[in-house]
């Protein structure tokens, strides 16, 4: 058992023959030093569309699949959201697995690593900040932002390169950094 601070890496699109699983292994390997990364997949954890008969503050989950999502989310101490940019903005999917629960995003660091064409997924990730801060998540200043027509060679496959390395090292470093500051606040909780 590692004494490190789990780091969820959540892959949001579930589009099939999507990038996001790439996406979300680089980043996961560069955490690997700082973070028990424990990689989560929106299209394998299946969620329904918000299906809780009680609002999410209550805590009360009628659905088993709503008591492991909870579960899973409670143990984590931060969480690198993996998201592509669809229509200016993040994938429902994403916004459907964040409105299921309420405590227990409470007091955790959010990293947010976006990727798109055009805007390299900033819209995005942009459009994700203030939903991640009404859930009393803490978003870090740094945001990875990955120009897909770039960085997908020919066969599809994600080539990473020294500026994304470099912004994912600063992004995890903060989210390391905002994990213990906010250590306290979680025990508290």
């Amino acid at each position: 058992m590692s004494n490190k601070p789990r780091l969820a890496v959540v892959v949001a699109s579930t589009r099939p023959g999507r990038i996001g699983p790439q996406v979300g292994q680089w980043f996961g390997a560069l955490a690997a030093e700082a973070f028990e990364v424990v990689p989560v997949d929106l299209a394998e954890v299946g969620l329904p569309l918000l299906d809780e008969p009680e609002h999410p503050s209550s805590g009360v989950y009628t659905h088993e699949h709503t008591r492991r999502w909870s579960a899973l989310v409670d143990s984590m101490d931060a969480f690198a959201f993996v998201t592509p940019e669809y229509n200016h903005s993040f994938p429902a999917t994403l916004k459907n697995a964040l409105d299921y629960l309420s405590r227990e995003w409470r007091h955790k660091p959010a990293g947010l690593v976006g990727y798109g064409m055009s805007s390299a997924g900033l819209r995005a990730t942009q459009m994700l900040t203030p939903v991640v801060r009404a859930l009393g998540m803490v978003p870090v200043a740094e945001t990875v932002a990955i120009p897909l027509r770039q960085r997908v060679d020919d066969d599809g496959r994600l080539v990473p390169d020294d500026t994304m390395n470099a912004t994912a090292t600063a992004l995890i470093t903060s989210l390391s950094r905002y994990t213990t500051a906010l250590s306290s606040l979680r025990t508290a909780a």
